[in-house]
């Protein structure tokens, strides 16, 4: 077999690999969401230990440090605090707990792995908070799950079939305008089909909130390329197959998570989920 015929056929496999780990993690992802909030509480909870290691070995070099176990803790006990009721308290631990590690001076990246806190710990917060509010919270994570997953979806293949000017060729080579474009359209595509499966809301406000969040997710997407760039690091691990580490997985979610928990704080702090889907 030739060199030129061998490099094809190591693309699709590549691609059937991706495929395959992104549909079991997303599987159990959904299951999670679906059983309820202290599940999903888990679920979260062990994605954002994940990240936090991660974070510091892209940042620091570190497997493990100090810096390490002081985030971790932060992060779980934020966690705790949220799937537990006590949403404010989890995130004013995010922010003490930042500026703690700030404070403590790990080597010279005392400032990233501050930032790091509040990376991981933020949205984890959110995603928290929304899933425990009633019923609503359920198609409120889902809601924000399918708008990123078609973002991504969508931004793939756009770029990959349709090509055309690179999106910020210095951060990452890869992204294109018409991936950034077909990613943002099926996200909004999707707020409208959530829209006809909740009834008594506005199709278009959630194509609107879908289109929002596609943007935002694209700068999360953007942001992590940037930083792995800075530290000279290709991928945050290699604990998912053909998709590098979790960082690599859910950067987009990330700010879109934290976008969308600012949203619902703005609209309804006693009613998030429902502030965040235009539910009545």
């Amino acid at each position: 077999m030739s060199a030129p015929e061998a490099k094809p056929r190591m693309a699709v496999g590549e691609f059937l690999l991706r495929l395959v780990s992104g549909a079991v993690l997303a599987a159990i992802a959904l299951a999670l969401t679906w059983w309820g909030p202290l599940p999903f509480a888990g679920l979260v909870l062990l994605v954002s230990a994940a990240l936090c290691w991660e974070w510091g070995r892209i940042v620091r070099g570190n497997e493990l440090d100090a810096a390490l176990v002081v985030h971790l803790a932060i992060v779980v006990g934020a966690i705790a605090l949220s799937a537990f009721g006590q949403a404010a308290l989890g995130a004013l631990a995010v922010l003490v707990g930042a500026l703690v590690v700030a404070v403590l001076r790990f080597g010279g990246t005392s400032f990233v792995s501050a930032l790091g806190v509040g990376y991981v710990g933020l949205p984890a917060v959110a995603l928290t908070w929304l899933r425990a509010d009633g019923e609503l919270g359920l198609m409120a994570v889902l809601f924000v799950f399918a708008a990123v997953w078609a973002t991504d979806t969508f931004a793939y293949f756009c770029g990959r079939l349709i090509g055309g000017p690179k999106l910020v060729p210095r951060v990452s080579p890869n992204k294109t305008w018409s991936g950034l474009l077909g990613g943002s359209l099926a996200s909004a595509a999707t707020g409208v089909a959530f829209a006809t499966v909740l009834g008594n809301t506005s199709p278009a406000y959630l194509a609107i909130l879908g289109l929002a969040l596609a943007l935002v997710s694209q700068m999360g997407d953007l942001s992590e390329s940037a930083l792995k760039r800075q530290y000279g690091v290709k991928d945050a691990s290699h604990l998912i197959p053909g998709h590098g580490g979790f960082m690599d997985r859910v950067d987009g979610l990330i700010f879109a998570a934290l976008a969308a928990g600012l949203l619902a704080l703005l609209r309804s702090p006693s009613a998030p989920a429902s502030a965040l889907i235009g539910w009545p």
